[in-house]
C-alpha cells in the first residue's frame, strides 16, 4: 500500500498514546471489557495498576463507570472492540455520554472488518453511522500510528465525549511534510488533483493514494483527502472537492450513514457532482479481510473503477 513495505498495527500506537498521556496527567485512567489483551494495554496495566479498571464482559456497564469517572474529574479512556462497544453500549453512550457531554473518551478497537471470520456479529461496519446522528459525540477514524496518536491526544485535550476508531489491520505511515498538524474538524488533502476527488478515512486512505497513482498513469488528476474528522466534518472540504465535478468516497463501514452519506448530505443541498459510494451495503458472509474488501470493490483497483466511472 502506498509504495511502503513496513507497516503498523494502530493499537499499538493507541496504547503508546494513552501510557504518555497517563504519565503526564494522574487524570487520566483506562476502562476495558476483558479486552486489555485485544486494546494493546498490557504496559498500561503494569505501569498503572490502579489506574486500569476491567469491568468484564458488560460493556453497558463499562460505558456506565466511565461516565462516573469523568463526574469525578478523571479523564477516562473506554476501550473495547468496536462491534460490542457501541452496539451493546447504544442506550448508555445516548444517554450518559452524549446526552450529558460526558467527559469520556470511547475507543473502538479492530473496527470495520478486521476480525474477518468471525463474520457479521463481529464485524463494526455501523459504528459511525449509529454515533454520528447523535451530532454530540466528536468522532474520529485515524488512517495511521502517527493520526491515530494524535486523535488520542486529542481526545484527552479536549472536552466532552469522543469516539476513536481504532484498526488492528497493519498499514504503512502515510507520507507527510515535516510539521503536519492534526485538527479536529479538519481534512487533510493528501495529493492534489483536478479532475475527480477521493475522499476516504481509516485503513482506506492508503488505498486511495494507490488508487491515485493509477489513475495518473491513466492521465486522469485525482486528489485525495483523508476524513478522519467525520463530526465535526470538513464541509468545506467536500465543497471544495465537489468542484471537480466528480467524488467517490471510501470506507470500511456501511454505505449508509457513514462518511458516504455525511458527504452526500453536503453535495446534495450545497453543490452539484456525481458521487460514488464505496462500502459496505450491509451484513457480510464470512471470509477474510482481503476476501470482503475485494468483493465490495474496496482496493486501490476497486476505488480506481469508480474513479473512472464518475470521472468519465
Amino acid at each position: 500500500m502506498s509504495g511502503a513495505s513496513e507497516t503498523f498495527d494502530c493499537r499499538v500506537a493507541f496504547a503508546e498514546a494513552l501510557e504518555e498521556l497517563a504519565e503526564a496527567d494522574p487524570r487520566v485512567v483506562a476502562v476495558v471489557n476483558d479486552s486489555v489483551g485485544s486494546s494493546k494495554l498490557g504496559g498500561f496495566k503494569k505501569q498503572f495498576p490502579d489506574r486500569l479498571i476491567n469491568v468484564g464482559i458488560a460493556e453497558q456497564n463499562m460505558v456506565g463507570v466511565g461516565a462516573g469517572l469523568a463526574n469525578g474529574g478523571r479523564i477516562p479512556f473506554v476501550s473495547g472492540a468496536a462491534c460490542f462497544l457501541t452496539a451493546r453500549a447504544m442506550e448508555q453512550i445516548k444517554a450518559d455520554l452524549a446526552y450529558a457531554g460526558a467527559n469520556v473518551k470511547l475507543c473502538g478497537m479492530s473496527s470495520g472488518i478486521a476480525y474477518g471470520e468471525l463474520g457479521a456479529t463481529h464485524h463494526s461496519i455501523e459504528d459511525v453511522a449509529w454515533l454520528r446522528v447523535m451530532g454530540d459525540i466528536t468522532i474520529l477514524v485515524p488512517s495511521d500510528p502517527w493520526e491515530t496518536r494524535e486523535a488520542v491526544r486529542a481526545a484527552a485535550a479536549n472536552e466532552g465525549p469522543y469516539f476513536v476508531r481504532v484498526s488492528r489491520l497493519k498499514v504503512p505511515n502515510l507520507p507527510r511534510p515535516d510539521g503536519a498538524e492534526f485538527r479536529v474538524g479538519r481534512a487533510e488533502e493528501l495529493r492534489a488533483g483536478e479532475d475527480m476527488a477521493i475522499l476516504a478515512n481509516g485503513i482506506m486512505v492508503h488505498r486511495a493514494l494507490d488508487a491515485a497513482e493509477m489513475l495518473a498513469r491513466e492521465g486522469v488528476s485525482a486528489r485525495v483527502v483523508n476524513m478522519s474528522s467525520m463530526s465535526p466534518i470538513d464541509e468545506e472540504a467536500v465543497l471544495a472537492a465537489a468542484e471537480t465535478g466528480a467524488i467517490v468516497t471510501a470506507e470500511e463501514g456501511s454505505v449508509r450513514g457513514g462518511l458516504g452519506g455525511a458527504v452526500a448530505e453536503i453535495v446534495a443541498t450545497r453543490s452539484s457532482c456525481k458521487l460514488e459510494i464505496l462500502g459496505f451495503p450491509g451484513f457480510l458472509p464470512t471470509g477474510s479481510v482481503e476476501f470482503l474488501l475485494g468483493r465490495h470493490g474496496l482496493t486501490a483497483e476497486g476505488i480506481a473503477d469508480a474513479a473512472r466511472k464518475v470521472a468519465g
